[in-house]
């Protein structure tokens, strides 16, 4: 469990220089253009959003991961001991 928090750790920590630059060509062209006319609030906005619609897929994908590891952990000695009475 200490090698999967550290990877994810890793990963994290690995990710966080990319998030300042999650935007497309045509969102940035507009946030250039709202921002040069005094408009900030558009581009926090707009910027958070993509963010978090790139991250959502991942959160989803690792909590079934771990739930599915979980319950392949728990199941692993109950199919040791089946097949130790079996043979």
């Amino acid at each position: 469990m200490k090698i999967l928090a550290r990877v994810f750790l890793f990963l994290g920590a690995m990710s966080l220089p990319f998030l300042d630059f999650a935007q497309c060509v045509m969102c940035r062209t507009q946030v250039v253009n709202n921002v040069s006319h005094g408009e900030t609030s558009l581009a926090a906005g707009l910027n958070f959003g993509i963010i978090y619609l790139f991250v959502t897929p991942y959160i989803a994908i690792s909590v079934i991961a771990f739930f599915w590891f979980k319950k392949a952990k728990v199941n692993e000695p109950k199919r040791s001991l089946a097949s130790r009475l079996r043979g």
